[in-house]
């Protein structure tokens, strides 16, 4: 007798308990769908930044090439005005 109600416990526990597993596993497949959502959003924005690094990759290059252009040209008018000072100091006094 006393192990027939042993069965009979362990079969109410293990038909009380599954409703509880079911219970976590919708939980647990709930978490995992937000999850992918959110990766997703991740790799989207992930994406996003790349392209704009790109992009200001691309701006920055044109900056310093534009930079060492105006350099060289600063450099040219300073030899040219040099150029003109000191031909202004040869000149002889009297």
């Amino acid at each position: 007798m006393t192990r027939k109600n042993t069965w009979a416990i362990l079969a109410v526990a293990v038909v009380l308990s599954l409703p509880l597993t079911a219970c976590k596993d919708t939980k647990t497949l709930q978490e995992n769908e937000q999850l992918k959502t959110q990766v997703a959003e991740l790799q989207k924005e992930n994406g996003q930044l790349g392209n704009d690094l790109e992009t200001m990759t691309a701006a920055r290059d044109a900056l310093t090439r534009e930079n060492e252009k105006f350099k060289a040209e600063i450099k040219a008018l300073k030899t040219k005005s040099s150029g003109k000072k000191a031909a202004s100091r040869k000149r002889r006094r009297s």
